[in-house]
């Protein structure tokens, strides 16, 4: 952080940051972080099979088979085969959540985007503004609106398109602008057209669709706190304008509705008879569905059954069938239909089949019976009214809020998704297509939270669910028992929906701490608890009226339970200092293993006090350090913050502000080697410290816009991994050139850089389905082989040059060598583990290429090999130990690896006489195709001698060439396993396709392989010595200049 240059604050700050980051973006790297951050691309690893929450949806108006999917906190996605694969659109924009979206009916390219998801529960993402695409969605303009956080509904005039109005549900967490906006010329200039005031926005729109002057608005008044919520209030109404915006009616119940204050209200106008509208209407009283007969002017109660909706603050979505007005589908916890027009409701996602929490669905406006919806846990499609559906599983939306990691080999990634669960997967898959949905395991249901596995162990962990249920978990089975800490005396806990869990790294294979307003510690494993804090919160009275939430609605989840721990964070270092934060603002620490606790709140200058403190990280260099990460944004202050402790609590610095980025901080890493090397997880995307926090770059290439809720380090492979609220887990595979700006290293001269161990990895086929197609994920896999980074500070834009690798073994004799396309910046290769060999015979004359790998060979043994880069004449050298796959070790010993290479040089030596007598071969071969050309002309027209000659010589080669390589090309499916190459390629598929020594069956094999090779061998020099000589001695009598002698 800039810490005298902090001139410009607030939202123009914010604005010049998402200009710098669009900008940077778009740019050319021109530092060494910038080219590094340009190839040091994450792997995202999804998974898909639980994905996340959708929004909206919408289709291409003349291509029904192109569908655009809009995530709470993921982005938009595009399919353009029906839901078969999809690509991310809206990636690389200021926010990354999608409320609303409108597909220009008339020119189909130009779409409209409003970010802020409308449903504001606690996990609620907010957006920045209206965007608008002129080309399908591939880029975007922000056309204003930022502060309306949260826009829910677009509704374009089918009739003159650059009309357009804008549903502004508005910030959940404070007051602000909101309401109906419209423009007139393509969201250059907006108008309110329909404002009551800063706490009531639109809660839902729609539009006459034979009459687009004709709107209906449901105005909510709503607003939400950390620790309640409130839905309704005489604000809250339903409008109605007949001249496009320029005048609003509000309907009263002397017009049918309810009397009294009204909360939320869903609407949806009958597209086959507008004249029929449909009102899902929140009161004070019941909940019930409205309907109108003559466009909305006059109301009456159709039900009052919960099977039309409940939970209105989340879900108040109705859709009408386009051809059958008595056709209308409810959207909440489950999706319901009822076909007679409300009366009567029929429950088509059963809970046992399809994902709860609805809030998005598109109709077919021409075969009604395809629906696609959208809810908590992704996207599913009917062909046939919803009585069956087909899940989407390969789009990774998965909500995170934790991350974490294991030691195994390969290391697996642990966390917890919004309303999906607690789950377990590979960070890399020994398998040979991706890590599918199958590679990831479920442990615990609910709301998945921290995941924490149990060090030394491969079969237990911990998992949460919300309001502090957390279990130990056997992985293996399943089995899981509840250890939530219970007061020994009946005092009721305070658990967050999102309750703190931490190891002892004293005894992290047994010891635990876990919050309520207090902290609990248990050194059995969750059996036991000892309390070893006082109330470490405000303990406010005011702000634990939890029961009483939900406004008009009951709605008590636990997800406003308030005045309780958020984070603890135990010192690696001293087992006597524990930092806490809550969710009121609280920072206590204790040096004293919890007998005495010290109030650090009051020292968090420039912060509000009550602010949320979602995560501390105690130093791994100093026991009296802490970085302690806090937002407001709960209580509408979107400024980052995020904190160092010093000496206990004695210094205390602001480390980032909103100079440094944009938006609200949600987490934190110091790298455990490097400490100058900082990661900052923020509300809309990654940044990153290379000095110690003074200055903050945002990771923009090939890294998303999304909330980075959590990070975790993997020790060994040097991994960053970061657990996303919207896109999933990402893998940062080996940050070693991070860690070497980070210490001021010189990237002025070329650096090659530590290599990771390689294993030499027996892989599988993937779980599930061998020929999967096109629409299963696939998570991005690591690639195999040994990985190698280098830095090269300066090559040629229009570069052809290689850069040459060799490979040494511990006698220092080179084994291999490369050749690596390189360009300026990060440069990454792999090496095969392989020892140079021989080619495989073909029968076509090879010309030697400069800057040609070798070929590949033999598999070195397990070792220590020395890897030496050179470019331009300067030389760097490495280290790279290969190792056995440890899976192998009861299969195959060390003296088997010995045996199976002494068996490679055997196969090798006898490819490599047949190689050089197949070379001869096919130059004869193209000497004969020359001589050939050469006869048609008439100088030799009349030697009939050598014309005979020539044409006996080649049916001669073309016997020889047969009987090696079989016909060029045969009609049907045929096998020649009379050629050498047949037989060559089974005999290796057995040979070679086991790692142990040769048995008599090996053996005998070999023996029959080389025969054969020599009969091929043999076969060529008799053709060489009899049929061809034959044609060279005639020539030497008529010699000829198209000859080319063999052997060259």
């Amino acid at each position: 952080m800039r810490k005298h240059q902090r001139i410009v604050r607030g939202f123009l700050t914010a604005i010049l940051l998402v200009a710098t980051v669009q900008l940077w973006s778009q740019e050319k790297p021109e530092t060494p972080l910038e080219y590094v951050m340009e190839e040091l691309a994450p792997r995202n690893i999804g998974p898909a099979g639980m994905s996340g929450r959708i929004t909206c949806i919408a289709v291409h108006p003349n291509i029904p088979t192109t569908i655009f999917a809009g995530a709470a906190s993921g982005g938009l996605w595009r399919s353009e085969n029906n839901g078969q694969t999809w690509e991310p659109l809206f990636e690389n924009e200021a926010v990354a959540s999608v409320g609303a979206i409108a597909i220009d009916p008339k020119h189909p390219d130009i779409i409209f985007l409003g970010t802020g998801e409308g449903n504001p529960r606690n996990s609620q993402t907010s957006g920045y503004g209206l965007y608008k695409s002129y080309d399908g969605g591939d880029s975007w303009e922000l056309l204003g609106l930022e502060n309306t956080r949260t826009i829910h509904r677009i509704i374009i005039n089918p009739e003159n398109t650059e009309e357009v109005y804008v549903g502004a549900t508005g910030v959940a967490w404070g007051e602000g602008p909101r309401g109906v906006y419209k423009t007139t010329d393509g969201g250059k200039n907006w108008n309110k057209s329909l404002y009551i005031n800063d706490k009531t926005g639109a809660g839902d729109l729609v539009m006459d669709p034979n009459n687009p002057k004709k709107l209906i608005a449901a105005m909510w008044e709503y607003r939400r706190w950390p620790w309640f919520f409130r839905s309704g209030g005489p604000s809250s109404g339903m409008y109605i304008t007949y001249d496009g915006g320029e005048h609003w009616k509000k309907l009263t119940d002397q017009d049918g509705l309810p009397k009294g204050d009204l909360g939320r209200i869903g609407l949806a106008i009958a597209p086959s008879n507008s004249e029929v509208v449909y009102a899902l209407v929140e009161t004070g009283e019941k909940n019930g569905l409205y309907k109108s007969k003559n466009g909305g002017s006059n109301w009456f109660k159709v039900t009052e059954n919960e099977q039309s909706g409940n939970r209105p603050f989340y879900y108040a979505d109705l859709r009408v069938d386009p051809k059958n007005e008595d056709r209308i589908y409810s959207l909440w916890t489950y999706v319901t239909r009822s076909d007679d027009g409300g009366k009567t409701w029929k429950t088509i996602t059963p809970y046992s089949k399809v994902h709860p929490d609805h809030h998005a669905m598109w109709i077919d406006p021409i075969s009604p019976a395809h629906l696609i919806e959208g809810n908590d846990g992704g996207m599913n499609i009917s062909y046939d009214y919803g009585e069956t559906w087909y899940f989407v599983e390969n789009l990774p939306l998965a909500q995170f809020y934790h991350i974490n990691v294991d030691d195994q080999t390969p290391y697996n990634v642990y966390g917890g998704m919004q309303d999906n669960g607690s789950w377990k997967g590979p960070a890399y898959s020994l398998t040979v297509d991706g890590i599918r949905n199958e590679e990831w395991s479920e442990l615990f249901f609910g709301d998945g939270f921290d995941v924490v596995p149990i060090p030394g162990r491969t079969d237990a962990a911990y998992a949460q669910s919300q309001e502090g249920n957390v279990a130990l978990v056997n992985m293996e089975t399943g089995y899981n028992e509840l250890i939530k800490p219970v007061h020994p005396e009946g005092e009721k806990l305070r658990f967050h929906w999102n309750a703190p869990i931490a190891l002892d790294p004293s005894h992290p294979e047994e010891g635990l701490y876990f919050g309520s307003q207090y902290v609990h510690k248990s050194s059995d494993n969750g059996k036991n608890w000892t309390i070893i804090s006082t109330d470490l919160t405000t303990n406010d009275p005011e702000k634990q009226k939890q029961l009483e939430s939900g406004g008009l609605t009951h709605d008590v989840t636990g997800a406003e339970n308030h005045t309780c721990l958020l984070a603890i964070a135990p010192s690696p270092l001293n087992d006597q200092v524990v930092w806490t934060g809550s969710d009121d603002g609280k920072l206590f620490v204790t040096t004293t293993a919890g007998e005495k606790w010290i109030d650090l709140s009051s020292k968090l200058k420039g912060l509000p006090e009550g602010a949320w403190i979602p995560q501390i990280r105690a130093s791994e260099y100093d026991a009296g350090s802490a970085w302690v990460v806090v937002n407001d944004y709960r209580r509408n202050h979107w400024s980052a913050y995020l904190y160092k402790i010093e000496g206990y609590g004695k210094k205390v610095t602001r480390v980032v502000d909103d100079s440094d980025v944009f938006g609200p901080v949600l987490s934190v890493l110091q790298d455990p080697v490097q400490p100058n090397l900082i990661f900052v997880g923020a509300e809309y995307g990654l940044y990153l410290s290379i000095d110690g926090g003074v200055n903050f770059q945002k990771w923009t290439k090939n890294m998303p816009t999304v909330q980075v809720r959590d990070m975790a380090f993997q020790a060994r492979e040097k991994d960053l991994v970061l657990g996303t609220f919207g896109r999933g887990a990402w893998v940062f595979d080996d940050i070693e050139p991070l860690r070497a700006l980070a210490s001021s290293q010189s990237f002025k001269e070329p650096l090659f850089f530590e290599t990771p161990t390689a294993y030499q990895w027996e892989r599988k086929q993937s779980p599930g389905v061998r020929f999967a197609a096109s629409a299963t994920f696939r998570g991005e896999n690591r690639r195999f082989g040994a990985r190698m980074t280098a830095y090269l500070p300066e090559v040629e834009k229009d570069n052809k040059k290689k850069m040459r690798v060799d490979y040494q073994n511990n006698l220092g004799d080179t084994i291999y060598t490369q050749y690596v396309k390189v360009s300026q910046g990060l440069n990454n290769w792999r090496w095969s583990m392989s020892e140079k060999g021989t080619r495989y015979p073909q029968f076509k004359v090879r010309e030697d290429k400069e800057q040609q790998n070798d070929a590949r060979g033999a598999q070195v043994l397990p070792g220590i090999y020395v890897v030496t880069m050179n470019w331009n004449g300067t030389t760097a050298t490495q280290q790279v130990t290969v190792k056995q796959d440890f899976r192998m070790k009861s299969w195959v010993t060390a003296k088997d690896l010995e045996s199976r290479k002494n068996a490679y040089h055997d196969i090798e030596a006898i490819e490599a006489v047949l190689d050089s007598a197949v070379q001869d071969l096919a130059q004869a071969n193209n000497n004969m195709e020359r001589l050939q050309k050469l006869l048609k002309n008439d100088a030799f027209k009349a030697d009939s001698t050598l014309h005979d000659t020539v044409k006996v010589t080649a049916k001669a080669l073309e016997k020889v060439r047969l009987g090696i390589f079989g016909e060029k090309e045969v009609k049907g499916y045929f096998e020649q396993p009379e050629t050498w190459s047949s037989t060559w390629g089974s005999s290796l598929w057995q040979l070679l396709g086991s790692q142990r020594t040769w048995g008599s069956n090996e053996l005998a094999l070999y023996d029959q392989l080389e025969q054969r090779t020599k009969e091929a061998v043999d076969s060529v020099n008799e053709f060489l010595e009899k049929d061809y000589n034959a044609l060279l001695e005639y020539l030497k009598e008529h010699p000829v200049d198209v000859m080319v002698p063999l052997g060259n």
